[in-house]
């Protein structure tokens, strides 16, 4: 199954950048690109793409407003929307976040972290770029307090994935450090996934932060 995309940025060489990048992953295909937020707007709705990778600060209509109204109640088949700026200030990822984007990366996070967003974001996922501060993590889901009492529940093994995950790492660079294929880090996300009740890594990586497992090395 093809991810179809579409990036919004007003800069025309990083929408040039993010193209050649996705445009070289067999199960990627990028089917817009829009200048400003009207004209993604415009965009998305005439091309229907899963995942819109979204730039904050466009003229006419920034990001955010874009986002807003992408995912607005009651649209049908919203696609999936990644927030991909320089700004990783706090109240941009609250708002982003909390508007129903499914990923928030800093543009020189690297091709492989853009790729696997938009992976993550078409299978409803969520993504962070690990240059954000970890701080925001925690304030995402309040029942990550809840979670506190749970680290016993992990084996070494996950509890290793999971300092990986609070720091970023993709799947493919997971695996490489643990020595382990990418399908079974999966499986492993997976279990870690249902026994602290979390919907996604971001949850993951705000529990081994809220919970001190990653001061605990």
């Amino acid at each position: 199954m093809t991810i179809r995309v579409l990036i919004a940025d007003d800069q025309a060489m990083v929408r040039a950048g993010f193209t050649m990048i996705l445009a070289a992953e067999d199960d990627i295909e990028v089917v817009a690109e829009a200048a400003d937020g009207m004209q993604a707007v415009e965009l998305a709705e005439r091309h229907r793409p899963d995942v819109v990778l979204m730039d904050i600060r466009m003229p006419r209509l920034d990001g955010l407003e874009a986002l807003r109204h992408l995912t607005r109640p009651g649209t049908v088949d919203p696609p999936k929307v990644v927030v991909a700026t320089t700004f990783d200030d706090d109240e941009y990822v609250h708002r982003a976040l909390h508007d129903g984007a499914c990923g928030f990366l800093i543009k020189d996070s690297g091709p492989a972290l853009l790729v696997e967003a938009v992976r993550a974001a078409a299978s409803g996922e969520a993504l962070i770029s690990p240059s954000i501060t970890v701080r925001l993590l925690g304030s995402l889901n309040s029942a990550v307090t809840a979670r506190r009492t749970a680290q016993g529940a992990l084996s070494a093994r996950e509890l290793d994935l999971v300092r990986l995950v609070a720091r970023g790492r993709t799947n493919a660079e997971i695996a490489a450090e643990l020595s382990i294929s990418v399908g079974t880090v999966k499986t492993h996300l997976g279990n870690v996934q249902s026994k602290l009740s979390a919907r996604n890594r971001v949850e993951i990586a705000a529990w081994a932060w809220e919970t001190g497992l990653m001061n605990s090395q």
